[in-house]
C-alpha cells in the first residue's frame, strides 16, 4: 500500500463448510403447556402461602389450596371471540331498559350544552321566553325541563346494544 488513505481488505475463505445434519423434529400436538398459565398458578401458590404468616400450610390448607388450583387449570380457555353484531334494543311502551329511568346529569348537561350552543347561534327557542332568562343557557334549562326538545338519547352496552330513548320517556 503506497497510499496510507487506502485500506486493505482481507477477506479469509474457509476451507471447508460442513454442514449439519437434517434432523427430524418431533412435536406431540397433544400436550399443551401454557406456561403463563402455570407462572401464574406458581404465583397464586406463593402468595397464598405467604398470606399465612410464613407458616407451612397445614394439611387441610393444603388440600383447598390445591383443589383450588385443579379447579384453575380446569377452566375453558377462550381461544376465539365471536363477533357480535350490535343491534336496537327497542323502547316498548315508554320502557326503558338500559340505564336509570332518569336523565343523568351528564346527559342533561349535554343537552342543555347543545341546546345553548344552538339557541345562541341563532335557532328558534321552542318556549316563550322566560323573563327571568338572561343567557341562552336559562332557554336550555327551561326547555328541558318541559320536555319540548325534539330529542333522543342512545344508551350503550359494553357489547354494542343500544337504546334510542326519546325524552319523553324520561321521568
Amino acid at each position: 500500500m503506497s497510499d496510507p488513505n487506502e485500506v486493505e481488505v482481507v477477506i479469509d475463505e474457509p476451507e471447508e463448510i460442513f454442514e449439519a445434519p437434517e434432523t427430524e423434529e418431533i412435536f406431540d400436538v397433544d400436550i399443551e403447556v401454557n406456561t403463563g398459565l402455570n407462572k401464574a398458578l406458581d404465583t397464586y401458590r406463593k402468595l397464598i402461602e405467604k398470606n399465612e404468616g410464613g407458616e407451612s400450610l397445614n394439611e387441610k390448607q393444603q388440600d383447598a389450596l390445591e383443589k383450588r388450583i385443579k379447579e384453575i387449570e380446569a377452566r375453558e380457555v377462550v381461544d376465539t371471540i365471536e363477533i357480535h353484531e350490535p343491534i336496537e334494543i327497542p323502547c316498548e311502551k315508554g320502557k326503558i331498559t338500559i340505564g336509570p329511568p332518569t336523565l343523568t346529569r351528564f346527559e342533561k348537561a349535554r343537552i342543555m350544552g347543545a341546546r345553548a350552543l344552538q339557541l345562541s347561534l341563532g335557532a328558534p327557542p321552542f318556549i316563550e321566553i322566560p323573563k327571568t332568562a338572561r343567557i341562552s343557557l336559562d332557554i336550555a334549562m327551561e326547555e328541558l325541563e318541559q320536555r319540548v326538545i325534539p330529542i333522543t338519547i342512545r344508551r350503550v352496552l359494553p357489547n354494542g346494544d343500544h337504546q334510542n330513548i326519546p325524552i319523553d320517556y324520561f321521568d
